[in-house]
């Protein structure tokens, strides 16, 4: 099966190659401040996506508003395949948070493919008294509405997992949002938050310093580069489970020749031996899907993240 996905593949791109590949340089606009984990995934992505479509790519960050900045400024971007936008699901989030966006995630964006993807983990400072997820909890329950953490914005994947996390807990804690994952880590470094939820790529440097403490993971599975870190479940935690994924989306006008070119670009960079290396070495795994099969899932996370938005009462702020 997986010779003949990348045979597949192959194809894909040799067919996308002959197609319309965008005919100036390329931004990659994230709606986060560099450091995160989707700014990242879009700086791995770039040089490789530049090689394979012929373009100078470069990542432009546009932080605030929970990516809705990052959002409308693509949205409302010339469907040329020059400005794209690298997003997680916040971007499928923020359909039930924000009232009143100036953008439609479903009909004013055209998913191009799934880069990559990477779960949260839900980590303390290393000063904390809690070890383990049982003992954050206890300290939790011990404290009502006097814990808090930080997100990298109001309708991140960072927030509705803290938010799930009291969901599924009953436990009480005070949201604190910040401009992007740098600030939110450096403030829960700097002891001014109590914990937060982050991907691998953003954390792993502070977690092999020492200064913080990785508690569970919400993965389906222990990721392979924190294989002594348990998954929630394991953690005796049930239902908070949210894969970060990271994904490419164009204006919804451009061309579908176009889409299906940066998508196949998109994937065949996913699945090269030296990116697949390199996004390991991150705690991530490539993806690169269909831009049908991106389009599929995102209707899908818009649906499932109402539904969460609706039952925790979390609200933008």
């Amino acid at each position: 099966m997986k010779k003949l996905f990348f045979v597949f593949l192959l194809t894909a791109f040799q067919t996308a190659t002959a197609q319309t590949f965008p005919s100036r340089p390329v931004k990659l606009v994230v709606g986060f401040t560099p450091g995160g984990g989707v700014d990242i995934a879009a700086r791995t992505l770039a040089p490789k996506l530049s090689e394979l479509i012929g373009q100078p790519v470069i990542v432009e960050n546009k932080p605030g508003a929970g990516t809705n900045i990052a959002n409308e400024f693509v949205a409302k971007a010339a469907p040329d395949g020059t400005t794209l936008l690298v997003n997680t699901s916040a971007v499928a989030i923020n359909m039930s948070l924000y009232r009143d966006l100036p953008f439609d995630t479903l009909r004013d964006f055209a998913p191009v493919s799934i880069f990559s993807e990477s779960p949260n983990i839900l980590v303390v400072n290393s000063k904390t008294a809690a070890a383990s997820m049982k003992e954050f909890l206890a300290l939790a329950r011990a404290n009502p509405g006097k814990l808090n953490y930080s997100s990298a914005g109001s309708g991140t994947t960072q927030h509705l997992s803290a938010e799930l996390l009291e969901l599924r807990t009953g436990i009480s804690m005070v949201h604190v949002p910040y401009k992007g994952t740098a600030p939110s880590l450096t403030a829960l470094i700097a002891g001014e938050v109590d914990m937060t939820f982050a991907n691998i790529p953003a954390i792993l440097q502070h977690v092999k310093s020492g200064r913080l403490r990785p508690l569970a993971s919400t993965g389906t599975r222990r990721a392979a580069l924190m294989a002594d870190v348990p998954t929630m479940k394991e953690a005796g935690v049930d239902g908070v489970e949210v894969t970060a994924w990271y994904g490419v989306l164009a204006p919804a006008a451009t061309p579908k020749e176009m889409v299906a070119g940066l998508s196949a670009a998109v994937a065949k960079a996913a699945h090269d031996p030296e990116m697949r290396k390199r996004l390991a070495e991150q705690g991530a795994e490539p993806v690169g899907n269909s831009a049908e099969e991106f389009a599929r899932l995102l209707k899908d996370e818009v649906a499932k993240w109402a539904e969460v938005v609706k039952a925790s009462g979390a609200k933008a702020n």
